[in-house]
């Protein structure tokens, strides 16, 4: 399966038609911004899962905020899956375990999978979806912004998962034809979603420090919200930011020279 557009959805319907999981990390992030600029209308659907570092919540309602403030309307809503998801183990979400620091390539970095975590996203996605598809009757997009950066530790952002669960969830209900997934980063990074992000906000005439001030990429962000600099995750965002020559907007617990020197120690080590 190809993860494209058709060319019916790009070209045959008067409303170009998305929903998208919006995490209020950066990947979503750049990805709602893309979508927005390639004039879809959209809706997205953030996930309570009973994660430790929930502020993401927060700054993905202050990003739909700043769109609605520049005339941009996005129907947000928040799934609340902590009770259900809260039985799963994760260092993400199980008390007592700290969340490992270092690069996103290390084996250690095993602890922060949440177990099934995409296949109850995409699932509840796809259902919204179909539910948009057949009340607005148009073909309906489901965006995501999983990225080949994630692939060495998350089984669930790969192709092949996606492949999988696309055939199972087109087989298992009426009228899939109106469904497809997009998965524009499959093959590429964070970089590459900081860069197509600059293309995108600069069409939308919209501030890129903002928008991205408005995001979390840290597991283990402080009380104030502030990021660690020191997870994997964050690692991965300081060297795609520093890669296409800007200083991350958000606030971090250390400089951002400290953190980007961190960054690219733990790279270098990771290289020997």
């Amino acid at each position: 399966m190809a993860f494209e557009f058709t060319d019916s959805q790009m070209d045959g319907g008067s409303v170009m038609r998305a929903v998208m999981a919006l995490s209020g990390g950066m990947d979503s992030t750049g990805l709602l911004m893309r979508l927005l600029a390639d004039g879809y209308t959209v809706s997205c659907l953030s996930y309570n899962y009973g994660q430790k570092h929930s502020i993401e919540l927060e700054r993905a309602k202050a990003n739909i905020a700043y769109l609605a403030s520049n005339g941009i309307e996005v129907k947000h809503m928040i799934a609340d899956l902590s009770s259900a998801m809260g039985i799963f183990h994760s260092a993400l979400t199980t008390d007592g375990y700290d969340v490992p620091e270092g690069h996103y390539e290390e084996q250690q970095m095993k602890q922060t999978v949440v177990p099934n975590r995409n296949a109850i996203f995409a699932s509840i996605l796809y259902g919204y979806a179909l539910s948009v598809a057949l009340c607005e009757e148009t073909d309906v997009v489901i965006a995501l912004g999983v990225h080949s950066g994630d692939h060495a530790i998350y089984p669930d952002c790969r192709p092949e998962f996606y492949e999988a669960i696309a055939h199972a969830f087109a087989v298992g209900n009426w009228d899939s034809e109106k469904v497809s997934f997009h998965l524009p980063y499959i093959d590429g990074d964070k970089e590459v979603i900081l860069r197509d992000a600059e293309n995108a906000l600069s069409t939308l005439n919209l501030d890129f420090d903002t928008v991205f001030a408005n995001t979390n990429t840290s597991y283990n962000p402080d009380l104030q919200g502030r990021a660690s600099g020191r997870s994997g995750a964050d690692v991965e965002r300081i060297l795609a930011f520093h890669a296409i020559g800007r200083k991350d907007p958000v606030t971090y617990v250390d400089s951002w020279e400290s953190v980007l020197a961190n960054a690219l120690q733990v790279e270098q080590e990771m290289r020997k």
